[in-house]
């Protein structure tokens, strides 16, 4: 053994100590570790055998063996059984990995410049075999979950590990059946009367997630008693419609190259939840959904609120790119509110200039969907005008009176 390995067997047991008592200083949920004095001694033991392994195996370049991964992953196990977080135990893995290297440091400092070449054997050793290591802690960890949760709540922890960029996510999504793909279509349900998450709303829920294999959770509750789904649709790749897209198109500035059978998946969700909802949609690769989510999230707040029983679509930055501005410009804002209340005046002319744009300005489609004929659709029309002083059929009526309405069905304005 050289100098360097016989440092850092030397400064084991206190580097041993140094991790149990980082971990109950940094990590809330090792607390109990200054009560418990059976679980410091396990946790201490864990760390000691973890240096000798590495002191033992890397002069070598060997690698740990079958044993070593089961004992690694029996770890896991042991966290999770105790209702270690996943967030807990990313910090676990991380403070761990961090003191290694920083021990490492250490012992090669004290050898004052000298075993340049066992440090170049330590490095070789240790990336590959750190990597096994924490895939076999994921692994154990990963196990426990499976045994002891409800399928839907395996698929909440799938979620947000996916939306925190945890990489064990890999073995969470095979833990619930579920291939991973290129990119999501990150999906916020926004629902300002927030529903009971009774047993038949999440049997429902499940059963969605079963067939349409999309990860989903429950968002934050709101102050004002609203709450928000999160889906996350799956996106594989297609070679061909890659190459008959457009050059430089950008997905969520792009509706119309968003697969078709995400407004069906979108609905389906939309009528488990029964109640009115404003959707936001936001595509993204894997290393980029906690952006993606943030803009859906967004978009979901500036989106309509349509019933369970209308045909819901997702909207995309696309859709509302005019009232994500707006709503940050009070200025304009009460302007628009403003238009909305002179429309209030005439008769059902908010739902018709709703339907009117929805079917771009179509007379027939739009008289057809309200159920009145043709002349009436026109003379509410001109009425609008009148109110306003803008035609609804022009560029700027448009422009003004299509925000006036996303503005208004949005529920900003309660």
């Amino acid at each position: 053994m050289g100098s360097l390995f016989a440092e850092l067997a030397r400064q084991a047991s206190t580097n041993a100590r140094r991790e149990v008592e980082t971990y109950t200083r940094e990590i809330p949920e090792f607390g109990f570790l200054d009560e418990d004095s059976w679980a410091r001694a396990e946790t201490l033991e864990h760390s000691m055998w973890f240096r000798r392994r590495t002191i033992e195996l890397a002069p070598e370049n060997s690698e740990l063996s079958g044993d070593d991964l089961g004992y690694i992953a029996s770890m896991g196990e042991l966290r999770a059984g105790a209702g270690m977080s996943l967030d807990a135990r990313q910090r676990v893995l991380r403070v761990h990995t961090a003191l290694m290297l920083r021990e490492i440091n250490e012992a090669t400092e004290a050898q004052r410049g000298g075993g340049v070449d066992e440090l170049m054997r330590m490095m070789t050793w240790f990336a590959p075999q750190g990597e096994r290591g924490i895939a076999s802690y994921r692994q154990g960890f990963v196990r426990v979950l499976r045994r002891r949760m409800p399928y839907t709540e395996q698929v909440a922890l799938l979620t947000r590990s996916l939306l925190n960029g945890d990489p064990i996510s890999a073995e969470l999504s095979a833990a619930v059946d579920m291939e991973l793909p290129d990119r999501y279509a990150v999906t916020v349900f926004r629902i300002p009367d927030r529903p009971t998450i009774d047993r038949f709303l999440e049997s429902e829920i499940g059963a969605l997630v079963k067939s349409h294999r999309a990860p989903v959770m429950w968002g934050p509750e709101g102050g004002d008693g609203s709450g928000e789904l999160i889906t996350l649709l799956p996106l594989f790749s297609d070679p061909e419609a890659a190459q008959s897209a457009p050059p430089y198109a950008v997905p969520d500035l792009s509706p119309d190259l968003s697969p078709d059978h995400l407004p069906d998946l979108v609905q389906d969700f939309a009528e488990a939840l029964g109640h009115p909802c404003a959707v936001g949609m936001s595509v993204a690769p894997l290393p980029e959904l906690a952006d993606a989510l943030d803009r859906a999230r967004r978009i979901s707040r500036a989106a309509p609120l349509r019933r369970a029983s209308v045909r819901t679509r997702p909207h995309t930055l696309a859709d509302v790119f005019v009232e994500l501005a707006v709503a940050d410009v009070s200025l304009v804002d009460d302007w628009l509110r403003s238009l909305a209340r002179h429309l209030e005046a005439g008769p059902d002319l908010l739902t018709t200039l709703d339907a009117y744009y929805r079917h771009d300005m179509h007379r027939g489609a739009t008289a057809t969907s309200l159920n009145v004929h043709t002349r009436t659709l026109d003379y509410r029309l001109r009425r609008v005008r009148e109110l306003t002083g803008i035609d609804p059929g022009s560029t700027r009526g448009v422009r003004t009176l299509s925000a006036v309405i996303t503005r208004r069905l949005s529920g900003a304005w309660r």
